[in-house]
């Protein structure tokens, strides 16, 4: 395990207010547990205002924190909320998370597919953020489908399904809301400390026994360099492990599309085609079931990665994995035949042509940040808090980084509203994706942690 880089800090600080605490962090000393989790329920409570909030994460952003101080923050932002426990399951309670992409579309397969092999997944998701899709706006486009769900159903599909998918509520870790409200607006949301506390405050109170990191890297990533992405995920795996969490960390390519498919309903579609083995992205596929190896590796569910994915590829295969998730989709108020008529129950766009290459030769490159972009554009993500999404529009039938093209050939599937806005996404997608000589094939996974 990498060691964490952290400045040298003075002498440790115990109970203060919160002004002497902002003031002790901006001149580079390490706080104490009972200094940070006596802030932390200010910040709870409404005690601690936003422009204290504000001062202290930047304090953090310029002076860092060590590994026992992201620790107690972790755990304290925790505690601010309920804790999730699990007692009488005969299996494990396990979970991922992704630092965001661009066709993430993994979280509506590994779940199914955990299941499916004898875990629990308590999936706590989140919306989409800038560039990047969001699980519960995936799953939203599935017609009646609950994301809200009360606690206790959230618990019986849990036990009952293997598996639900749901947002966080204002009663899990409900200081790191008011914290990352603050973040968002004082230029303090790549800081690695409160990213981990953020990140593990949530996952540590579904009560879980191990959990997996997808931390991607590239142009479509937020951690666009790799050394950045393994800092990340060396802090993130260590200070699970300090709070009691087993963790693995996998770094994986965010250098183009993860799916053959961007945008809600397009890739609720390519999921249920994966997990009815009508249609498995090779990226995609790599990717999932490297994750899932390491869980259930975790989990106790199989000795090693090999004979985890041989286990993983039977579930998908025999089908169990698609019957769980049909399962939960009706648990949580979508249609029971979501998977057997999926044209019935999500709605597709007026407008679907195809963007042609405009020479022949090799996809050179793709900027996947700005290809999510497009998908924003096209009215499939917001463009301010709140705002609504249009669930019908995308991508689909993206092409991948070495593949070959003659002039004419589609390179991608415009699903849009209207003329107008497919004109725009065009436009875009011309300049996001070149073509050229020939390259080498990016790798899926670069690295464990």
């Amino acid at each position: 395990m990498s060691t964490l880089r952290i400045p040298a800090f003075t002498a440790i600080v115990g109970i203060m207010l919160p002004q002497e605490l902002i003031r002790a962090k901006r001149n580079g000393r390490a706080l104490s547990d009972e200094a940070l989790t006596d802030f932390v329920k200010g910040v709870a409570s409404g005690q601690v205002s936003d422009a204290q909030i504000g001062a202290f994460t930047m304090a953090v952003h310029c002076q860092g924190m060590n590994s026992a101080e992201q620790s107690t923050l972790t755990l304290a932002m925790r505690d601010t909320g309920r804790c999730l426990s699990w007692p009488g399951l005969n299996g494990p309670v396990l979970d991922k998370h992704s630092t965001g992409g661009v066709g993430d579309l993994v979280s509506l397969v590994l779940a199914p597919m955990l299941a499916a092999c004898g875990a629990y997944i308590p999936m706590i998701s989140g919306r989409g953020l800038g560039h990047t899709g969001g699980t519960l706006d995936k799953l939203e486009s599935i017609p009646g489908f609950n994301v809200n769900p009360t606690r206790q159903l959230f618990c019986q599909t849990v036990r009952e399904t293997g598996l639900a998918i749901i947002g966080q509520g204002t009663d899990l870790a409900p200081a790191d809301g008011r914290i990352y409200a603050v973040r968002d607006v004082t230029a303090t949301v790549d800081s690695v400390p409160l990213i981990v506390a953020s990140i593990l405050s949530k996952k540590l109170a579904e009560g879980l026994d191990g959990l997996v990191l997808d931390i991607k890297t590239g142009n479509g990533a937020f951690m666009i360099e790799r050394n950045r992405s393994r800092d990340l995920a060396a802090n993130l795996v260590e200070v699970a492990e300090l709070a009691g969490l087993p963790c693995r960390a996998l770094i994986t390519d965010m250098n183009q599309p993860l799916a053959h498919s961007a945008g809600n309903a397009l890739e609720v579609y390519e999921a249920i085609r994966f997990l009815k083995a009508d249609y498995r992205h090779a990226r995609l596929e790599d990717v999932v079931l490297s994750l899932c190896a390491e869980l259930m590796v975790l989990g106790g569910l199989a000795g090693k990665t090999r004979p985890a994915r041989k286990k993983l590829a039977a579930v998908l295969d025999n089908g169990l994995a698609a019957e769980h998730f049909a399962r939960m989709v009706a648990m949580q108020g979508g249609p029971p035949d979501l998977l057997e008529r999926p044209g019935k129950y999500l709605a597709t766009a007026p407008v679907i042509r195809a963007l042609k290459s405009p020479s022949s030769g090799y996809v050179a490159f793709i900027d996947t940040r700005e290809v999510g972009l497009c998908v924003v554009q096209l009215g499939g993500g917001r463009q301010r808090p709140g705002g609504r999404i249009d669930h019908r529009v995308g991508l689909s039938q993206l092409c991948n980084v070495g593949d070959p093209v003659n002039k004419g050939d589609p390179l991608v599937l415009v699903h849009a509203s209207d003329e107008a806005t497919w004109q725009a996404a065009a436009e875009t997608l011309t300049a996001a994706i070149a073509v050229g000589r020939k390259t080498d094939a990016l790798p899926t996974v670069y690295e464990r942690i």
